[in-house]
């Protein structure tokens, strides 16, 4: 993991397409903005790891149904 230190109004720049930008520190919070391609996926680290959860289960879902409709074609 890459650590780095940024202040106030100061950016992160990730390839030519991404930037970081530190918006706002208050308290222990630290507000930042992301410039990045509209095509980009951007999610808090909690909804990412729903929307995957979401998309396994899916998965799962599209088997199992997929499993009895060829039973029931076979039958």
């Amino acid at each position: 993991m890459l650590v780095l230190t940024r202040k106030l109004g100061e950016s992160i720049a990730i390839d030519d397409h991404i930037k970081i930008v530190v918006v706002q520190i208050k308290g222990k919070q630290v507000r930042l903005g992301i410039q990045a391609p509209k095509e980009t996926k951007i999610h808090r680290e909690e909804v990412y790891v729903a929307i995957q959860d979401q998309n396994k289960e899916a998965v799962k879902t599209t088997a199992a149904v997929a499993g009895q409709m060829s039973k029931i074609l076979k039958g």
